[in-house]
Parts: structure tokens; C-alpha cells; sequence
């Protein structure tokens, strides 16, 4: 599968979103900019924007 150079992750603010965004930086990815978080009635959502960083020389 390819991998995306940019990924937005979003789901409810628990473990399971955090589990989803520390696999992603054990691949390699780096945070880009704060998470987000947003309420949508039920619960709280979280965004997070992560980056493949190019691969240097």
C-alpha cells in the first residue's frame, strides 16, 4: 500500500485514536501542527495531521 506523504487522522478522543496516531509515528510519520478537537454532541472528537518526512541523503 502506498504511503501517503500527508494524513489527517479524526475519530473520538480515546485510546484507540492514540494507538492510530503512535503506529502511524513508529512508520515513520511526524506530527504536523497541534491536534484539534471539536464537539459533536456526543462526545469530542480529535484531528491530527501527520507527515512522511522526504527522505534525506
Amino acid at each position: 500500500m502506498e504511503r501517503l506523504r500527508y494524513r489527517l487522522i479524526t475519530g473520538p478522543d480515546n485510546a484507540e485514536f492514540c494507538r492510530r496516531i503512535s503506529a502511524l509515528l513508529e512508520e515513520g510519520y511526524v506530527l504536523h501542527g497541534p491536534p484539534t478537537l471539536t464537539c459533536d454532541g456526543d462526545g469530542v472528537i480529535a484531528g491530527q495531521a501527520v507527515i512522511l518526512p522526504a527522505e534525506q541523503d
